[in-house]
């Protein structure tokens, strides 16, 4: 059974120490997480032939063998009971070309733009992103505020020449030094 955001997760250390009140806000520690230079994805699922989204930056691979994924997930999002309903959810990691897609599944559509899916491994995946995957729920770890759901990835599509990533950086979007 998947653990949720209320759910007690085992320690794998020793017990750590008691959590104490930072001597800074909450609006502190983002600011400070945002100097870590991110790419950007959109996480996506499917309920009852409806396709569900949101861009995330907290993504990363976990494994090789078996082939892994991680993304971290607020508990107040959407996204979060969609992907535990589901049991499964795709990653399209944008290209620097693609920030239009990002600021649609951010919450920020624009009338003039409305994104195109694809299918992979049955769920919807953006169409022409660097990279695609569908993956299948493993484990999902209380984080916090956040889960961190865990997906055995089951397809993956790759394109043949690797375009400049779309990045995330001190709130603003980035692009990489020398990139068009």
């Amino acid at each position: 059974m998947l653990q949720t955001c209320t759910a007690t997760a085992q320690p794998a250390m020793p017990t750590p120490m008691p959590a104490s009140d930072p001597a800074f806000s909450a609006r502190d520690f983002r600011n400070a997480m945002g100097q870590f230079a991110t790419g950007v994805v959109v996480i996506s699922t499917e309920i009852d032939g409806e396709a569900h989204a949101m861009t995330a930056n907290a993504f990363m691979s976990g494994s090789l063998a078996p082939p892994l994924v991680l993304v971290s997930v607020a508990c107040t999002a959407r996204m979060h009971e969609k992907i535990q309903a589901s049991g499964m959810f795709a990653i399209s990691v944008l290209k620097d070309a693609q920030d239009n897609v990002s600021q649609h599944f951010a919450g920020k559509p624009s009338e003039s733009f409305s994104p195109v899916f694809e299918r992979l491994g049955g769920l919807p995946v953006i169409e022409g992103a660097a990279v695609r995957l569908a993956a299948e729920l493993r484990h999902a770890y209380p984080c916090g505020d956040h889960t961190l759901f865990v997906g055995d990835v089951k397809e993956l599509v790759v394109c043949d020449q690797a375009p400049a990533p779309l990045l995330f950086y001190s709130g603003r979007y980035a692009k990489l030094a020398g990139s068009n």
